[in-house]
């Protein structure tokens, strides 16, 4: 179970006890959320120090380090910094639980030069190395225990990160197979890591076996395309032997054929699409159009990617010429737009339901054309955005606008498209949200009020009514309120109460933290 679950909150707001208390758990749980034991989001990165889990030091040395690494392996960065502390820490049960759970946090290459780094940084405050047998080990069982497609494309797309390279950890780690007959994962592989190119074409050129056969043609493949200049050529080497983007040289992506064949993973797609159109790869009404457009509406593809609405509603916004940045300039194509619009829709598909009432409302007193602190798009769009994704998938969703003493339930169908629903929201206005479900007798166990600013507008204040509502209704509801331009500033109440917290700004992992508030789990 883990560690922030509560079975009993919704009995004992009745009974009188505190679930809501904020603990050193709590604490923990907000830091493996978000990185921070804060009791606020925000979408401003910071660095991680132990300065920030004060919380992992208190359940360390109440004993309770395996039980803080399980709940590690539910989530990779920035969980990585705390799984290296209980590395180190002095209960041998805990250190072995860590090294056993690196092949399920490590889920990539990066994470693991990632995982290294921060050892390297714990133990420099020790005046000590890190390359004992533990980590030997471990490490050189996440090598070990990669198939050797997987392995492959590791080693020669993430070929160093954070000063770290494979060569580096393969030496380090002494990694040999686990199991001798085992060539192509780890001999040949780790060969290729190790020595290079012409070493494993003397070792295994005469070699017939299929697997080997089939990692070594890939190999050739990434090291061939490093000296060859024909577009028309890295193109086929690409489709082929479907070679990604951080295999190719700089000058490679000057070519708009080269580009082209790049076109197969959505995520890349998405994010070059300014580029592309920038550099007249994309032509308008050309056939590469139409074949982004196929690509951007797969349900196929945006299933196996896994985007969430608001990936593609980002996206959206910084394709659209009027926002883009830097030199490089471009006018956004109408059906490249309108493929983005039809994905928005198609990936609410990818939205698993929290199964929780929730009353997600919109502060109107004020205007919601702002940008989102870290977006480009506007505070109006994102709150209507998340307003239809949470109405859509969670069966029991009551949506409010409020403004100036007066509240306005919305009407959301499934039928509205975004620009209908933003304009549903911003055309009413309305009041304090807690107060009017306390007055109707609805049950709620989240609310979420999406505001410009964190700056409290109404008389009453909502941590104060939240706290008078769970008294009246008997269940432990919670808080969010997202201020949507705010600089830190703070209207719940979530220092004293693990039930509220504040969002500063709103991005991807925004959407992460307001679930796991929702199912309890920060």
């Amino acid at each position: 179970m883990p560690l922030g679950a509560n079975d009993h909150a919704q009995n004992s707001v009745c009974n009188g006890e505190h679930p809501w208390e904020v603990t050193a758990v709590t604490r923990l749980c907000r830091f493996l959320c978000y990185g921070s034991e804060m009791a606020m989001y925000d979408t401003k990165e910071h660095r991680l120090g132990m300065e920030s889990a004060l919380a992992l030091r208190s359940l360390l040395q109440e004993g309770r380090g395996c039980e803080v690494v399980e709940e590690v392996k539910r989530l990779a960065n920035p969980s990585l910094f705390i799984l290296d502390v209980c590395s180190q820490h002095s209960e041998l049960k805990t250190r072995q639980r860590v090294f056993q759970a690196l092949r399920d946090v490590c889920r990539d290459s990066e994470h693991l030069f990632t995982f290294v780094q921060y050892k390297k940084e714990v133990k420099e405050g020790m005046q000590c190395g890190i390359w004992g047998r533990a980590l030997r080990k471990a490490v050189s069982n996440w090598y070990n225990e990669q198939d050797a497609m997987s392995l492959a494309l590791a080693v020669t797309k993430y070929r160093i990160r954070g000063g770290w390279s494979h060569q580096d950890l393969l030496r380090l780690s002494h990694t040999k197979p686990a199991n001798e007959g085992d060539l192509p994962k780890i001999t040949l592989i780790s060969k290729y890591a190790m020595k290079g190119w012409k070493e494993v074409q003397v070792a295994y050129g005469d070699k017939e076996n299929s697997e080997v056969v089939k990692v070594l043609s890939y190999l050739e493949a990434v090291e061939k395309v490093k000296h060859i200049a024909d577009e028309i050529e890295v193109t086929h080497l690409i489709e082929e032997h479907r070679l990604e983007r951080e295999q190719l040289l700089t000058d490679h992506l000057k070519s708009k054929e080269v580009w082209k064949a790049l076109l197969n993973e959505i995520k890349s797609v998405l994010r070059t699409l300014g580029k592309m159109t920038a550099d007249q790869v994309l032509k308008p009404g050309s056939s590469d159009v139409a074949a982004v457009c196929k690509r951007i509406q797969s349900e196929a593809a945006l299933k196996k990617a896994k985007l969430n609405p608001f990936s593609i509603l980002t996206a959206s916004e910084n394709y659209n010429g009027a926002k883009a940045k830097g030199k490089v300039k471009w006018e956004a194509d109408g059906d490249i737009l309108k493929s983005l619009d039809c994905a928005f829709y198609k990936c609410f598909m990818n939205v698993e339901p929290a199964g929780k009432h929730f009353a997600v409302v919109v502060d109107i007193s004020t205007s919601l054309s702002s940008i989102v602190q870290g977006t480009s798009v506007s505070t109006a769009v994102t709150a209507a955005a998340m307003a239809m994704v949470i109405a859509r998938t969670e069966a029991e969703t009551q949506v409010l606008a409020y403004s100036e003493g007066a509240i306005v339930p919305c009407t959301i169908s499934a039928d509205m498209s975004l620009r209908e629903v933003t304009a549903e929201l911003v055309k009413n206005r309305d009041t304090l949200p807690i107060l009017w479900a306390s007055e109707k007798g609805i049950a709620v166990d989240m609310f979420i009020i999406f505001t410009n600013s964190a700056c409290w507008h109404g008389k009453a204040n909502p941590a104060e009514c939240l706290r008078m509502y769970r008294h009246k209704i008997g269940i432990f509801s919670k808080l969010m309120v997202c201020g949507l331009t705010s600089k830190g500033h703070s209207i719940a109440n979530p220092a004293a109460d693990r039930g509220m917290l504040d969002l500063c700004g709103f991005d991807l992992g925004a959407v992460d933290v307001i679930r796991n508030l929702a199912l309890d789990l920060i």
